[in-house]
């Protein structure tokens, strides 16, 4: 046992020393364990340590990750959902956690700062600027253009 503890000591303070600067996944912890050398075996080791003492755990990562994402830098629940596979959390803990938002009111949220600085462009370059803007954030078609037109209407009716 006094062995076991010894053998997984110094990945297990590598893992602390990553988590310390902002909540990961599992997989992330894994991933990080192999890459600094050790073998898979040990990575587990490490992350059943973690997972008992409640410092990993899945569904309250995947539940920050999202509001932080939602506040800070909306996406699409389709490219958040992507980015969450990509750190190794499972479907089945995003879809749920995903449910209570909605990509038309996190599309006005993420365009809404970008307004000030495209109110002067002409239609087409408004219009190229935001759909960009919400296209490369994950926004399906629909939704781009139904909040292009909010905001062409809103613009609108500022400029009588």
């Amino acid at each position: 046992m006094e062995n076991k503890k010894k053998i997984i000591e110094r990945p297990l303070t590598l893992a602390m020393k990553y988590l310390s600067y902002r909540p990961r996944s599992v997989y992330e912890i894994e991933e990080y364990i192999k890459k600094k050398g050790f073998d898979k075996a040990i990575s587990r080791q490490v992350v059943a340590v973690l997972l008992e003492k409640n410092y990993l755990n899945d569904i309250d990562f995947t539940a920050l990750y999202i509001e932080t994402m939602m506040r800070n830098k909306p996406k699409s629940k389709f490219a958040i959902g992507f980015e969450l596979k990509k750190k190794g959390v499972d479907s089945w803990i995003i879809e749920p956690a995903l449910e209570q938002y909605n990509d038309l009111s996190m599309a006005m949220k993420a365009v809404k700062p970008k307004i000030k600085i495209w109110q002067n462009l002409d239609g087409e370059k408004f219009k190229k600027k935001m759909m960009n803007f919400l296209q490369y954030r994950g926004f399906n078609y629909d939704v781009c253009m139904t909040t292009l037109n909010y905001f062409k209407n809103l613009q609108e009716d500022g400029g009588k």
